[in-house]
């Protein structure tokens, strides 16, 4: 009895998003132990709260532009051949896209402005976004400074509003940009962005060959998907597609490196990035503190969850 007590069952606790929906992800009790603290987040948690942001957190015209791969989806296009895998005459990169092309098979993504791709190498999580991979000529966006819009209730003060132009920067999503220079002196407000194709950015600590490796995985796996989806052969090069390393908050032990991923979701779909001058910096675009938190918020989350699916209590047994 005693042994019983202290290694309590695995129970299933929640399957989000819940039937009749398909695709849900199943959560135990096990699965929220990972949840203690200096514990190393999961597949199933990252998954999970990955698939609720989507659904229930991020506004929908965000969430209509966006998709967010499985965390088991990089795992399998890099796993290594097997044995009949390697006797077949197709090169690497048809393999590794033919083990995931059913994946997408509900889904173009280059029909997406926003992919994210949880990457979990060497015991870390990190991520990897891909703007706008359906862009095939370069395209130029017009938007107003924010200096344009003051006068509207959101003025600076002075000593703020002169400082900022005499350095000639305005923030955007957080971050101290140079915004482009005017290209029409008719109206100094409208600035043009840099031409743009789309690109593939990764936020988080991690390795440079990591960081490589990702990026020209991820090249590949678009181009074999473009030549499925599109019937035609399209190159992602680094002219088109740049990539680059963000520059980010990051955490400050060796354990919380699950929670910043999804706080960079979070943050990303809650307001999209709008200004594309790489590397991205986003030193300040969201306190620690809001990451802290987050274990906690997760597992009242999956608990509230839980009393809603299940329309009781947890029972002594599992102990919450």
């Amino acid at each position: 009895m005693a042994s019983l007590l202290s290694h309590p069952p695995v129970l299933r606790l929640i399957q989000f998003p819940p039937p009749p929906s398909k695709g849900g992800i199943t959560v135990t009790t096990e699965d929220l132990e990972c949840l203690d603290n200096g514990q190393f987040l999961n597949d199933v948690i990252i998954d999970f709260y990955l698939k609720y942001l989507l659904l229930e957190r991020a506004p929908q015209d965000v969430a209509d532009r966006s998709h967010v791969f499985s965390s088991f989806f990089y795992k399998q296009l890099t796993r290594r051949d097997n044995a009949s895998e390697d006797s077949t005459s197709i090169s690497a990169q048809q393999r590794r896209h033919q083990r995931v092309k059913t994946w997408t098979r509900h889904v173009d993504i280059f029909k997406k402005d926003f992919l994210f791709v949880p990457v979990n190498q060497e015991a870390h999580w990190y991520l990897v976004v891909i703007c706008f991979p359906g862009l095939e000529e370069p395209q130029c966006e017009e938007w107003r400074s924010p200096a344009s819009r003051r006068g509207t209730g959101g003025e600076k003060s002075g000593k703020a509003q002169a400082e900022e132009e005499a350095s000639g920067s305005e923030k955007l999503n957080g971050v101290t940009d140079v915004p482009p220079s005017p290209t029409n002196t008719d109206n100094q407000d409208k600035l043009t962005l840099t031409e743009w194709k789309g690109g593939l950015c990764v936020c988080e600590c991690v390795p440079y060959g990591c960081l490589m490796f990702s990026l020209s995985v991820s090249v590949r796996y678009l181009q074999s998907e473009w030549e499925v989806r599109r019937g035609s052969v399209r190159e992602f090069s680094s002219e088109q597609m740049r990539g680059s390393h963000c520059k980010v908050p990051l955490q400050d032990n060796s354990s919380d490196c699950g929670l910043y991923l999804l706080q960079y979701v979070e943050s990303f779909l809650q307001d999209p990035v709008v200004h594309f001058e790489l590397p991205l910096r986003l030193e300040h675009w969201f306190p620690r503190q809001q990451v802290r938190r987050k274990r906690d918020e997760i597992r009242d989350l999956v608990l509230n969850l839980y009393r809603h699916q299940r329309g009781d209590l947890l029972g002594d047994l599992v102990g919450f």
